[in-house]
């Protein structure tokens, strides 16, 4: 059983609270990503229930066992790591059997688990070959064929892309993505980029300050956002925020919300600026409009011109309108 189960989990490193009282349910087979700033707790959760970390209270069971007194050879676990740790001394063949070897695996088993990775990932030719006679993408595959394999019951992934440049990380993302559909394993994800927890996840765990924002797929998080800090992270562009006193509102509204993608820039609209900045990025523009002394950000399809200083008007549809009181929670309806 690959499901996972956390209960009233509480971190504390002296008096400084990490994760406050953080439950969660985690089915069998599901993409779970932690996303959140640096600082959340989200590497600190992701390690407890490696058991590279105790709690200072509650319980982390896998499948229906408790493993808070496991050791992480026990648990049933495979990590991945943000750095590679590969041995630069063994080839690709011997990293990633070498924790099958370790547990006193046949030869006709490790050859087998080994070559079956190794075709997943398209790493059969440079089995023979060391590390440092890689790419970054090609090491960081192998860090992940030496998880899969263990056969583990959860892959627990700690920032994996992170070192990876921007074309890299696209590919070893969609590489990700294809592993945990033909595997369908349980995988927790760790990461603070928001377009790689949108691309991957079944469900999304928003972290702030050692405590839950939200959990909801992708979209519902996308569309349907609790708080003003969730509505901002999620998203790319962000969403523009402003007061709401610049529309005729209830007194309890206090910030409104738009994505950028959901304004125009027409003759009237409810909302005038001067355009700041124009970034053009061939299939959108995103146009920068001051706006009260907020920068709002407008992406528009297509390539599109504007002088710098022009005033504008900015339209949108009342739908399109997120609304957040005094605390910065949302107010529906």
């Amino acid at each position: 059983m690959g499901s996972l189960t956390l209960k009233n989990i509480r971190k504390s490193f002296g008096s400084v609270e990490v994760l406050s009282d953080f439950s969660l349910e985690v089915e069998e087979g599901e993409f779970v990503v932690f996303v959140g700033p640096s600082g959340c707790g989200k590497s600190t959760l992701l390690r407890i229930i490696a058991g590279l970390e105790d709690a200072t209270s509650g319980d982390v069971l896998i499948g229906d066992q408790r493993v808070n007194t496991l050791p992480p050879s026990d648990r049933g676990i495979a990590m991945v790591f943000q750095t590679y740790a590969l041995y630069p001394h063994l080839n690709v063949r011997k990293n990633m059997s070498l924790g099958l070897k370790q547990a006193k695996k046949s030869k006709d088993y490790i050859k087998e688990r080994v070559g079956l990775a190794a075709d997943m990932l398209e790493l059969t030719p440079y089995l023979e070959r060391r590390p440092a006679e890689l790419s970054g993408g090609q090491r960081q595959r192998v860090a992940i064929g030496r998880a899969i394999v263990r056969n583990p019951k959860l892959f627990l992934f700690d920032e994996p892309l992170s070192n990876l440049d921007a074309a890299l990380r696209v590919n070893t993302r969609l590489e990700i993505a294809r592993l945990h559909r033909e595997l369908k394993t349980t995988i927790i994800y760790v990461t603070h980029d928001q377009v790689e927890a949108m691309t991957l996840a079944d469900k999304i765990v928003v972290l702030q300050g050692g405590r839950v924002e939200q959990v909801g797929t992708p979209m519902e998080l996308y569309n349907d956002p609790d708080n003003i800090f969730v509505a901002g992270f999620i998203g790319s562009p962000a969403m523009n925020f402003i007061s709401a006193r610049l529309l005729n509102l209830p007194d309890n509204i206090k910030t409104i919300g738009l994505r950028p993608e959901t304004i125009s820039i027409t003759d009237s609209g409810p909302i005038s600026g001067k355009i700041s900045h124009l970034e053009h990025l061939g299939a959108d523009t995103n146009v920068y409009v001051l706006v009260d002394g907020e920068l709002l950000t407008v992406r528009l399809f297509g390539q599109q011109n504007y002088e710098i200083d022009t005033e504008v008007s900015l339209n949108f549809h009342d739908d399109n309108v997120f609304r957040f009181d005094k605390d910065g929670q949302r107010v529906r309806g």
